[in-house]
């Protein structure tokens, strides 16, 4: 009797130990027995390692497992299993899948609601009041991205380094840097040929410079008031010596307008000479 309870409760605590374990390594996978859960679908381009049992995350909290995985010609099906109820998702409502760092790890799955936050009483996703249109609810769908690895980062270069070499970028860029090494040659010939043009209009400048100062000059001497008194006095005699000539030249035109007048003068003029004659017969002769 003794043995048997002793056996008894040794299978008992075995058992116990089992159990236990099962329970915390299904906790520990995001698996929570007798608590209300829900389901969603996640397709995927790229799965990026995932797999069943894959932690779902929401905000950086552990709300769910990767039920299952169907691979398909068109992308990778993820049914996801969040166990908890009151978890209410504005939409829209994306999933990521990626590794827990850049460098790799175990898969995981995180949900990010970028809507505008439900109220307090919003309905549950198993409710059957819950709304499609506003909130991701029991059964719904959700579009799947894949975050940058180093596996995608490497794979990204290696099409840059493959588009630049198709493209010949490098010769490009070689080519425009001739261009532009030539343009700065001519831009410097240009520059030195202004510089011998002003060299040899120095001297013009000069001499504008010059005359603009002499040019100056009289102009202040105009704003002279002295100057303007001198200059119209001499205006006034010179008007007043044409006005003198004038008069003269009438006098001497009605002198020489007279007959008798100027055969007196050509009569005087030949006694001269015929007195010239007689006086110097000498110098004459010669």
């Amino acid at each position: 009797m003794r043995r048997s309870v002793r056996d008894a409760i040794v299978g008992f605590t075995v058992i116990g130990g089992i159990i236990g374990c099962s329970s915390a390594a299904l906790w520990l996978r995001g698996v929570h027995l007798g608590l209300s859960h829900w389901t969603l679908t996640a397709r995927f381009n790229d799965a990026a390692g995932l797999a069943e049992r894959s932690p779902v995350t929401y905000r950086g909290i552990l709300v769910g497992s990767v039920r299952s995985i169907l691979v398909t010609s068109e992308s990778v099906v993820a049914e996801l299993e969040i166990n908890k109820a009151d978890l209410r998702l504005p939409l829209p409502v994306t999933a990521t899948v990626g590794s827990a760092s850049l460098l790799g790890g175990s898969a995981r799955v995180a949900l990010v609601s970028s809507g505008t936050p439900l109220p307090p009483d919003a309905p549950l996703p198993q409710s059957p009041g819950c709304q499609p249109t506003r909130q991701l609810c029991s059964g719904g769908t959700v579009v799947g991205q894949e975050v940058p690895s180093l596996f995608t980062v490497t794979a990204t270069m290696q099409e840059l380094l493959a588009l630049v070499q198709d493209e010949r970028v490098i010769p490009n860029v070689a080519a425009s840097l001739e261009q532009i090494e030539a343009t700065t040659k001519s831009f410097e010939l240009l520059t030195v040929r202004l510089q011998d043009e002003l060299v040899k209009a120095a001297p013009v400048i000069r001499n504008l410079e010059l005359a603009t100062a002499h040019l100056n000059n009289i102009v202040a001497s105009l704003d002279n008031p002295q100057t303007l008194r001198e200059l119209q006095q001499t205006v006034a005699n010179a008007a007043e010596l044409t006005a003198k000539i004038d008069a003269v030249g009438s006098d001497v035109a009605q002198l020489t307008g007279d007959p008798e007048f100027m055969k007196g003068v050509r009569n005087l003029t030949i006694g001269l000479g015929e007195l010239f004659g007689e006086i110097y017969p000498v110098q004459t002769a010669q």
